[in-house]
């Protein structure tokens, strides 16, 4: 290993580099960065664009004591690295390993655990004011990305700190030009002006100009700052509206000016924000080049770069979605398919290219996402809304009360349910079946394959009023996928297979874990299609002729298709014995998909054995 990263193991041996030394381990770190994703897997554009304002802000601040929040988090590896955790990225993302975001149990450094976007200027500012009142003094610093600057809850904390006396709270606005998806949105349209022409260079030279005079008064520092930036910009910007001094933009990649300018705004105190610009995939061209491809990569020979596989896999969920939502848009002119700044994610970039003027990305926006889906509604159109299931929590409230409760016909897609794998606990959807099913005119789907996914599609768009169809991240089991737009009964299940005495309702792809269990038990097995409605008919079919119940579900099994099975039969007094099998009552770690499953007993396996500790005595199974 090279020479000074070997000796970061905690920021304190960062603060004794000289600067010299402090360019020289950004190099080694951003190497680092690259071989190690490279084996593991992970996010390394963001982290990439980091480096320098890692490295500055451990320099500059006294962490742990001052707080550093890392917005989103998916740009916190070089802070991991740099905070006792540099062995630790070669188990990253894997079972027992360190995650891929900040998380407060992991390290004392982690000062607030994130992976949802946008929060970090509300936690910084909830611990200014602590700090305040417990008259603490301590610098808080939340570090927020352009991309997350689109969501409602950042201004909300802008506007509140605004207000709040007697506080240190420094915003540093990452600004790379993008989330994940290229950008979008009118506050991108300003940044880009503020970097427009030859503003940023004549900004880069009166940050060092300025800031590089230290130590000087530090109030006449700050006016001349101030008089700078205004002079370049023309007028206050909007930032200071908020009551914020606004310093930069200044380039994130360079620690001359960096260091000083992070040296000084730390003295002045109060509501500073600083605008740093950096570069997704810096010093890596291949990541430069396509930041989108190496937003999330799993492994890669750095070297090489991403390959393409020689055969094409399974189509993936997310791959059905997107070929559905283009073949059903070609049939039907009033589609609108909408997105959360999650183009690639949720398979659209194909509808996007195609029917550019009914493509929506409205940014990291998700309750407005909801609102904006119901509005289109209202005037006759047929919005489809793809959506990760963790991120439609964030629309709840609009789900209700802007769709359902008028009965308006918005379609959900809803990506990444169940559990996710290496993203963790922050990214796993595991409690929409829970939350859907209660609100009066939700249609709630659970395709158990890719071919049952597509008409489960056609199903709810063609249902006049809010549907939703749930699918998981990654490929099926292979099904062939037909190209039909009809839709299939709405509520109605299939028996997959007849057997006697024990009755498992499957929902979801769980089905096929469920088969063998079901051939060597001689079960029936039948794939629910539907939580909500749930086929009542076939249940009370069912009852008539089996002694006991399994439902199988990948979601919380506290409210979730099981309870409903339950709810169903008590309400019409069919008094059979159930197993509830989904997710327990807990969060789940990141890992393996499959070893998560077994591990919470949702394989071949642990189903089979779950029934037997269960029924052995009623079905006198050996």
């Amino acid at each position: 290993m090279s020479n000074f990263l070997e000796k970061l193991n905690v920021p304190d041996d960062v603060r004794k580099l000289s600067r010299p030394e402090l360019e020289q381990a950004a190099g080694e770190l951003r190497s680092f960065i690259i071989r190690s994703v490279s084996k593991t897997g992970g996010h390394l554009s963001s982290n990439l664009g980091t480096v320098e304002l890692t490295l500055a802000l451990h320099y500059v601040f006294n962490t742990p004591h001052d707080r550093i929040i890392w917005d989103v988090g998916h740009q916190s590896y070089p802070h991991k690295i740099l905070t006792g955790r540099r062995e630790g990225m070669a188990h990253l993302r894997q079972e027992g390993g360190i995650s891929g975001f900040p998380k407060r149990s992991e390290s004392e450094y982690d000062a607030f655990g994130t992976a949802h976007s946008s929060t970090s200027i509300s936690a910084a500012l909830g611990m200014a004011v602590a700090s305040r009142n417990l008259q603490i003094e301590r610098q808080h610093i939340a570090v927020i990305g352009d991309g997350s600057m689109t969501a409602g809850m950042a201004y909300e904390a802008l506007n509140n700190a605004g207000v709040t006396p007697g506080i240190n709270l420094l915003v540093i606005l990452n600004d790379n030009d993008m989330s994940i998806s290229p950008p979008v949105g009118a506050l991108n349209k300003y940044l880009a002006r503020l970097l427009s022409g030859t503003l940023y260079q004549e900004a880069r030279s009166v940050g060092k100009a300025v800031l590089g005079q230290f130590p000087a008064p530090v109030m006449e520092m700050a006016r001349k700052v101030k008089g700078h930036a205004k002079g370049i910009l023309g007028s206050a910007t909007w930032f200071e509206e908020f009551g914020f001094n606004y310093v930069g933009p200044i380039d994130g990649h360079d620690l001359d000016a960096l260091v000083p300018t992070l040296q000084n705004l730390r003295q002045m105190g109060g509501l500073q924000f600083l605008h740093v610009v950096t570069k997704k995939g810096q010093g890596y061209k291949l990541a430069e080049a396509d930041p989108i491809l190496y937003h999330g990569p799993g492994k890669f020979d750095p070297e090489v770069g991403i390959q393409k596989p020689s055969k094409p896999g399974k189509q993936t969920f997310t791959q059905v979605f997107g070929h559905w939502l283009c073949d059903m848009a070609s049939q039907d002119e009033k589609l609108v398919g909408i997105t959360p700044a999650m183009r690639e994610g949720s398979g659209m970039v194909e509808f996007e290219k195609r029917f550019p003027a009914r493509y929506f990305d409205v940014g990291i926006a998700e309750q407005h996402s909801v609102t904006f889906a119901a509005g289109i509604a209202c005037e006759g159109l047929k919005p489809v809304l793809a959506i990760y299931s963790t991120f439609l929590q964030r629309g709840y409230d609009q789900l209700i009360h802007d769709v359902a409760l008028q009965n308006l016909d918005v379609t959900f897609a809803l990506d990444r349910a169940g559990l996710v794998g290496a993203d963790g606990a922050t990214h796993a959807g595991n409690y929409d079946i829970a939350f859907l099913r209660c609100i009066p005119n939700m249609v709630v789907a659970v395709p158990s394959d890719e071919n049952e996914a597509r008409l489960l599609l056609n199903t709810c768009y063609h249902y006049k009023g809010p549907a939703s169809v749930r699918y998981p991240r990654g490929a099926g089991v292979g099904a062939s996928v037909s190209d039909t737009l009809d839709p299939v009964t709405l509520g109605k299940g299939l028996v997959r297979r007849e057997g006697t005495r024990l009755a498992i309702l499957a929902f979801g792809p769980l089905l096929h874990a469920a088969l063998p269990v079901a051939e060597k038990l001689n079960a029936t097995l039948v794939d629910m299609r539907f939580v909500k409605p749930i086929d009542a008919e076939l249940i009370k079919q069912l009852a008539a002729s089996h002694e006991v119940f399994v439902t199988l579900e990948e979601g919380s099994v506290m409210g979730g298709a099981g309870s409903a099975v339950a709810e169903f039969m008590s309400a019409f007094g069919l008094c059979k014995p159930i197993l509830q099998l989904g997710l327990p009552d807990r969060f789940i770690d990141h890992g393996d998909q499959a070893a998560l499953l077994k591990s919470v007993g949702l394989d071949s396996d642990g189903i089979e054995a779950a029934i037997h500790a269960r029924f052995k005595s009623v079905l006198n199974i050996t």
